[in-house]
């Protein structure tokens, strides 16, 4: 995609969000929606900065996003060291695929919150239980992205490496693994995203800390100007993290794109 193209697609992104924004404030300050419901804008910047200073029920916002991100981190880590690969080697070594692609595809499509009160019950109301939920959320999408990633390398580049003398190994780490990455980061980016969903629902079911735990808790008081500022963090730390993932793709994988080049 061409830089002049990139800007204006940034450009157009900006005018849907001040477009947003607009009738967000339009409709609260014209008295069109009850603003015990929808508070304005004002009132959401408000309880912010009274957030960000005194904390909310006497826990700092630090805190509640720190205890967040510290289980979303420990649970993608955890994954991305297990499910990077196995899911390579059940790519390039069928009997591995048939052992355990079965048992992921079968959990897969199950909602995580379907089997989290399993998990209480097992391994109690603590943080063991939400990290665990939050692996096997992202353990699924990085599997499948690694797996189905070996399964797209072009033969030539195999065939090309073996003419040449490299052994299996060789051509794995050479060849198959940095010709998986760009597809490994996209499913990086789906795990994360999908761990993150998973660990605000997980807050809200069962937690005293965190930020979904801090929405469901202002729920409950009908405070719609806190659940606005949780909800807007979340959606803005979601972005971050996708943002992170990406730079360090570029970073890495600084080929990609330039193959027809």
């Amino acid at each position: 995609m061409k830089t002049k193209d990139r800007s204006m697609l940034k450009w157009l992104a900006l005018v849907t969000w001040v477009i947003i924004f607009i009738i967000w404030t339009v409709t609260t300050n014209g008295g069109f929606v009850n603003t015990r419901l929808v508070p304005t804008p004002q009132k959401t910047w408000q309880t912010f900065l009274d957030i960000l200073q005194h904390g909310y029920n006497g826990v700092l916002l630090s805190h509640q996003m720190g205890m967040s991100l510290s289980r979303l981190g420990i649970a993608v880590f955890f994954a991305l060291i297990t499910a990077l690969p196995m899911g390579l080697l059940s790519g390039y070594f069928l009997p591995f695929r048939a052992l355990v692609d079965s048992v992921v595809q079968f959990y897969r499509p199950l909602p995580p919150l379907s089997y989290y009160t399993l998990l209480i019950l097992w391994l109690g109301i603590g943080e063991s239980s939400k990290i665990v939920l939050l692996y096997l959320a992202a353990f699924a999408p990085l599997y499948v992205a690694s797996a189905s990633a070996v399964d797209t390398v072009n033969d030539t580049y195999i065939l090309s490496a073996r003419s040449l003398g490299a052994s299996s190994w060789q051509v794995f780490f050479s060849v198959i693994l940095p010709a998986c990455l760009p597809q490994i980061f996209t499913g990086l980016r789906t795990a994360v995203g999908v761990a993150y969903t998973t660990l605000v629902a997980a807050e809200m079911v069962a937690a005293t800390s965190g930020i979904g735990w801090m929405v469901i808790d202002a729920s409950r008081y009908l405070k719609s100007d806190v659940m606005f500022v949780g909800i807007i963090l979340m959606g803005i730390t979601g972005i971050l993290l996708d943002r992170m993932i990406v730079l360090l793709e570029k970073g890495i994988v600084f080929w990609k794109g330039k193959e027809g080049e």
